[in-house]
């Protein structure tokens, strides 16, 4: 009798393993420009997918990337919503254990460096000497620096102001800076609201691709969820491309934006959702390259040496 309880609940274990195993909560870290997890996430549908798994979801707003995937990194959060491709490279400087999960194509046209229309700065090279609003570490950041060289300019040549996007806006609008680096949609509110002129924008510069990504701990210990997630972040992205107005109006309340403002942000964002494979990383090293030379980062990094999520 005892042999054969004994037996029954051997057989058991592996389904008390799994039991176990999945989560019963999912924290999400995201930011105003997440834009296919604001979509999940005001529908509700990440919460109906991960339902027979059991898995809960809390959300989590930070102000930009670098501080998402400091949270991230210290087990605040235990996946990041897309941010721009700069911010893992200081992550991976400062040897954070994260896994990139997912990648949305790129999307160049997506940042831009903008001056008031009656700036008398006409090409980058005018920046020269010149205070310039960017949010560290961000993609912005990268593109600043990238079209800094194309002018024949080093970083040192100006002057920055390291500012989050809303401190950047009120900075440019009252003249406290001469330009603004900052991406969709913050771009896209401030052409739309203010008098503002396109000085450069990623194209031929910087393809601005961005990831996603999980602590590697959570990565390795619950696939199943990130698979879930990954198909969801791949049907979205199809549908705001198929629907813009649709995605636009559902969007608008969520970032405090009119649907208009919207439909020009996401008509620059690819949001093509892809896993990442290691022969694509080829940006990330230029970045890591660019900011290490400019005495940004402490150490030169091998961009490519990261774990990569493999859909299962």
């Amino acid at each position: 009798m005892r042999r054969r309880t004994l037996l029954s609940l051997i057989s058991l274990l592996p389904f008390a393993a799994l039991a176990q195993k999945a989560p019963s909560t999912l924290r999400i870290g995201y930011q105003k420009s997440s834009t296919l997890l604001t979509v999940l996430k005001v529908r509700g549908q990440l919460e109906q997918d991960l339902a027979p798994l059991g898995v809960k979801i809390t959300w989590h707003e930070f102000s930009s990337g670098l501080p998402l995937l400091e949270a991230l990194n210290v087990g605040g959060v235990d996946l990041s919503a897309d941010v721009a491709d700069t911010v893992p490279v200081f992550a991976q400087a400062a040897g954070a254990k994260l896994t990139y999960f997912a990648q949305e194509a790129p999307s160049p046209s997506a940042q831009a460096i903008v001056v008031r229309t009656d700036s008398q700065i006409n090409s980058v090279a005018d920046l020269k000497g010149k205070k310039v609003a960017v949010a560290k570490a961000a993609g912005s950041h990268y593109l600043l620096i990238a079209a800094l060289d194309k002018a024949g300019l080093r970083f040192k040549d100006i002057e920055p102001a390291y500012l989050t996007p809303a401190d950047g806006r009120a900075a440019f609008e009252r003249g406290s800076v001469a330009a603004w680096v900052t991406w969709d949609p913050y771009l896209a509110g401030v052409q739309k609201q203010s008098q503002v002129r396109i000085l450069a924008d990623g194209r031929n510069i910087a393809d601005y691709q961005r990831y996603y990504l999980a602590s590697t701990a959570y990565a390795e210990a619950h696939p199943e969820v990130l698979s879930v997630v990954f198909e969801a972040l791949r049907k979205a992205g199809k549908w705001v491309k198929q629907s813009p107005k649709e995605a636009a109006e559902l969007l608008a309340p969520a970032w405090g934006l009119d649907a208009a403002t919207v439909e020009l942000a996401n008509s620059r964002r690819s949001y093509e959702v892809r896993l990442v494979v290691k022969d694509a990383l080829g940006e990330q090293q230029r970045i890591a390259d660019a900011f290490y030379g400019e005495g940004l980062l402490p150490r030169k990094l091998d961009a490519t040496a990261v774990p990569l999520w493999r859909l299962r």
